[in-house]
């Protein structure tokens, strides 16, 4: 009986290894786009590492080491019922509501995220098609249109011409998974010191500390005209916000001694999930997963790429230079 018991419980963790790795859809970058792009960290700095399958002898994977520069979207897509119920933008295409460049230092216990304001018009490089052809070269273009016209591997195209940082991985989760993640860990806290009214994201929050679950933190994470000028930049600032936020959280949650919710967790959050080649299975994403676990809040800096408003357009920006360009040098 006891055998019997055993041979189940491997057969269904199995299942649910092999659904999770299933749930994960992943974009080629590296082969869509060739050489072209800025070089690779210095040889002999290890990118992240496959993790081995989990099994009950396996010893404890030792993680990953090096610098490392990910570009972390999200983005709108209304694809499923709990996106569109969320507020995706059409049934036919997404854009990257969100861009940040989130830079690990060599031993990992430093992190710098910096946000790209969706607003910044920038050079769109042509980029690879899906059906094989190319996109065509478009000057003083929304930031955020690269992922419209062109998917992940134009928006890493974009970020690296922008920039001049090659990115070592992609990231792209939706609505419905943010809001999974904020939900599994039971929600998160925040502080605003002015009023938050915005009818278009439906947040309506009185100055002071508040806790917020999945939904909430969604719209907390979206909301522009109820703070500041109503521009982006201050939107940039409550993601920021969120994202120390959620760092604490998840160094505090006992989800981890939870095997159920953390299943659930992962359920909701893969099938969210879009990555490159090099970080679509669980293993992998563990790899990295583990390789955070020594950053602390206070090891956290958000910043925002410098910008200044486009002489061409009041309700645009552009990128401050030299300052922007000494930003990104810092990554390098």
């Amino acid at each position: 009986m006891m055998g019997c018991a055993l041979v189940l419980a491997a057969a269904g963790a199995g299942w649910a290894y092999w659904h999770l790795n299933q749930n994960i859809r992943s974009v080629d970058i590296d082969a869509a786009l060739g050489d072209d792009r800025p070089a690779r960290a210095p040889a002999g700095v290890p990118a992240v590492s496959p993790a081995p399958a989990p099994s009950v002898s396996a010893t404890p994977s030792v993680p990953p080491t090096g610098v490392l520069n990910i570009l972390v979207l999200g983005s709108d897509s209304r694809s499923g019922s709990r996106n569109a119920a969320l507020g995706g933008g059409d049934s036919t295409g997404a854009r990257s509501d969100t861009a940040m460049v989130v830079h690990l230092n060599a031993d990992r216990t430093q992190a710098t995220v910096v946000s790209i304001p969706r607003d910044t018009l920038v050079t769109r490089p042509a980029c690879p098609t899906s059906s094989g052809g190319t996109t065509s070269t478009a000057y003083s273009a929304m930031f955020n249109s690269a992922y419209a016209v062109g998917g992940p591997v134009c928006a890493v195209k974009t970020v690296e011409q922008l920039t001049g940082v090659r990115m070592d991985h992609y990231i792209e989760i939706d609505f419905a998974g943010f809001a999974a993640l904020v939900d599994a860990l039971g929600g998160v806290s925040v502080t605003t010191t002015v009023d938050i009214d915005d009818d278009l994201s439906h947040l309506h929050l009185e100055a002071g500390t508040h806790r917020l679950d999945g939904t909430e933190a969604l719209a907390f994470a979206r909301t522009r005209h109820g703070v500041g000028d109503g521009s982006d930049l201050g939107r940039i600032g409550l993601q920021q916000q969120l994202i120390g936020a959620l760092l604490k959280e998840a160094g505090e949650t006992g989800l981890l001694t939870d095997p159920a919710g953390l299943y659930r967790m992962a359920d909701a959050i893969t099938d969210s999930l879009t990555t490159d080649t090099g970080l679509d299975s669980l293993g992998e994403l563990k790899g990295l997963a583990q390789s955070l676990g020594a950053i602390s809040p206070t090891g956290l800096t958000t910043v925002t790429m410098p910008v200044v408003t486009a002489p061409s357009d009041p309700n645009r920006v552009v990128a401050r230079e030299p300052a922007a360009s000494e930003l990104w040098a810092s990554l390098r």
